[in-house]
């Protein structure tokens, strides 16, 4: 299951950022940085939806909220896109420190502007994705135009940003005109996509046109159709995220190895994947699952232990036993859930013990939910056929294993 994680850093200014670390189930394939839009935070529906999409293609992303915004420390008036790009690279940093440093920069917005401004200082970076990006910093000066001659007189003026209230100064607007974003993106050096709806009311499609005419390939568009510029509709979202791990796939290759081949009927293959100390490939027919160990004896936690399988095993086998015999027998049983576990215990728990043998036996405890419209005796039957599952009946035989080396021809 995929993990959030509250962070903190320090960012570009020195104040103290408020971050989310949403990472994936096991060992991540790589780490990404999001750069939430102009004026929102790291928790605006668009950065989480798609971070947490993302954790299911195996990626972790960091997301944050740049100085004087969100729950991060700082005063927003004493900020500009030149220090929006330096918290990203403190980011960066942070995450190069402490995990590992981002192979993947997505932004959102303004965002998106930044990360491409970003890009060329972080050597790690692989690839680019934007959202909505405008191909001129500048553009966001749309937001409060009617305040500008005011900044520009007075130096510093309170404007509304999507109904909040903030203040901007004049070295705000005198920065961004500094920076051209689509200069930045022909200098880019990096795969980038562009993702941009035509119907966008805030940053329009001619902004995709011309990031997508400066930068070099590999470059790639994607139409979001309808959506709106903040991806309101959480179908907008998954898809942006969706598309964005398709594509980010050809760049930041899969840290596992691909799976093996079947081998044939009755035959499993377990093969270890690369990811983490024990993660095994376990490859059944047409089946391809993980197995590992808990992250408390060095595993990533990234699949059922082998005793977990063991377990499920057993699980499965005294489920179906008792469905065929509650079929043939014609007995109201609508449903039979099977709880098991292992564990190791002491010889004088088993009753069947005999001197002599090891002290120590393997217990798998077994619990078993019959619903239906059952009586005593039906019940007891039951629970008499549970111990005769061949799973159950394997366990109390004596096994051979037969272990020989592949011959390498």
């Amino acid at each position: 299951m995929a993990q959030s994680r509250r962070i903190e850093f320090a960012g570009a200014l020195g104040e103290t950022l408020a971050a989310r670390l949403e990472l994936p189930h096991g060992q991540p394939r790589a780490f990404a940085l999001f750069a939430h839009c102009f004026s929102c935070s790291k928790d605006i529906l668009a950065a989480s939806r798609i971070a947490r999409r993302l954790t299911g293609s195996g990626f972790a992303v960091l997301r944050f909220d740049f100085t004087g915004l969100g729950q991060s420390d700082g005063d927003f008036a004493n900020t500009n896109f030149s220090s929006n790009i330096a918290d990203l690279i403190a980011a960066a940093d942070y995450l190069d420190a402490e995990y590992e440093a981002p192979a993947l920069l997505i932004g959102h917005s303004l965002g998106g502007a930044a990360v491409i401004a970003a890009a060329g200082k972080l050597p790690s970076v692989r690839a680019v994705a934007t959202i909505g990006a405008p191909a001129d910093a500048a553009h966001v000066t749309q937001q409060f135009a009617a305040d500008l001659a005011a900044i520009e007189r007075d130096g510093v003026a309170r404007v509304e940003l999507a109904g909040r209230p903030f203040t901007l100064k004049k070295q705000f607007l005198d920065d961004i005109a500094d920076h051209k974003v689509e200069d930045a993106a022909a200098g880019l050096r990096r795969p980038l996509l562009l993702l941009h709806a035509p119907t966008d009311a805030i940053v329009g499609i001619d902004n995709a046109s011309r990031l997508f005419q400066a930068a070099k390939h590999p470059k790639s568009f994607v139409s979001l159709d309808d959506a709106d510029h903040l991806l309101g509709d959480v179908k907008d979202a998954l898809y942006a995220a969706d598309t964005i791990a398709a594509w980010a796939g050809r760049y930041v290759p899969e840290a596992r190895s691909e799976p093996p081949a079947a081998a044939g009927e009755s035959v499993v293959v377990v093969r270890e994947t690369g990811g983490g100390r024990f993660e095994n490939h376990v490859v059944v027919g047409d089946h391809v699952m993980l197995a590992d160990e808990p992250a408390s004896v060095g595993g990533l936690d990234a699949g059922p232990s082998p005793y977990g399988y063991l377990s499920a095993a057993l699980g499965a086998c005294t489920s179906m036993t008792l469905r065929m015999y509650a079929n043939r027998k014609g007995l109201p049983l609508d449903r039979v859930t099977v709880s098991t576990g292992h564990h190791k215990g002491h010889a004088e728990d088993c009753a069947d013990c005999v001197d002599g043998q090891e002290r120590h036996v393997d217990i798998f405890e077994r619990e078993i939910t019959l619903e239906g419209e059952l009586d005593g005796d039906q019940k007891a039957r039951l629970l008499e056929i549970a111990d005769k599952c061949p799973v159950h009946r394997t366990l109390h035989s004596p096994v051979v294993v037969r272990t020989r080396l592949k011959d390498d021809g």
